[in-house]
């Protein structure tokens, strides 16, 4: 399975990365900085140096084409501003979605954010309301298109190891969740078409991570 990750030097794509290569698949890291390539191939993966705040759907396309997948996993990271929210959190999941869809990829999986779905508290601060702002409408972007997409909405996000246990379902309580298991959630969605059409929140429980998107999905199966 071809594999391509927006966001290739991310904490969770890494992880990712290694997963899906130690299991013989073929993760493909997007990633804007040359200097993280050595990182991404060590993790297993072809690293493709791509800036999605300023390629062309063609570009981006020309990178997926042939994908079994393509994985969104990108964010602005700590200290940008709310305009980079914009552009990186809800524009570039967008251009992979507009990518994929004219590479003819069907499936598309989304890291997005717990609590996205209501409106921030009074008193949050500016730029993380642009955050949700931004990952919500991202969210409904890809849910409103044709693609086989699936949506993971972590908590809190820990560097602990994984425990393999969680909580996933439409809204699940506030907590955190160690980036191991995301990635191992993210690695499972992948390997069951079941779960398109899901957009799930993830924090730590105490199912196996298969039985619980298993629950997630219902009679889909």
């Amino acid at each position: 399975m071809r594999v391509v990750i927006a966001g290739g030097h991310g904490k969770i794509a890494l992880r990712l990365e290694r997963l899906l290569s130690s299991d013989g698949d073929q993760p493909v890291g997007i990633i804007r900085n040359p200097d993280h390539a050595a990182d991404v191939e060590a993790a297993g993966a072809e690293a493709v140096v791509l800036d999605l705040e300023k390629a062309s759907v063609d570009e981006v396309a020309a990178v997926v084409r042939g994908a079994d997948a393509v994985v969104f996993a990108a964010g602005a990271g700590p200290g940008s501003g709310a305009a980079r929210k914009d552009t990186v959190d809800r524009g570039a999941a967008a251009l992979l979605a507009d990518a994929a869809e004219a590479a003819g990829v069907d499936r598309y999986l989304m890291v997005s954010a717990i609590g996205v779905e209501k409106d921030p508290p009074a008193g949050t601060d500016a730029v993380y309301s642009a955050y949700l702002k931004a990952k919500r409408a991202a969210d409904h972007d890809l849910m409103n298109r044709k693609l086989a997409w699936t949506i993971i909405r972590p908590g809190g996000l820990t560097d602990e190891p994984g425990t393999g246990r969680v909580a996933l379902d439409v809204e699940v309580e506030r907590g955190s969740i160690s980036r191991d298991d995301v990635a191992e959630v993210l690695l499972a969605a992948l390997r069951r078409p079941f779960t398109a059409g899901l957009a799930l929140e993830l924090v730590e429980g105490t199912v196996p991570i298969v039985p619980a998107l298993t629950d997630a999905a219902g009679d889909r199966i």
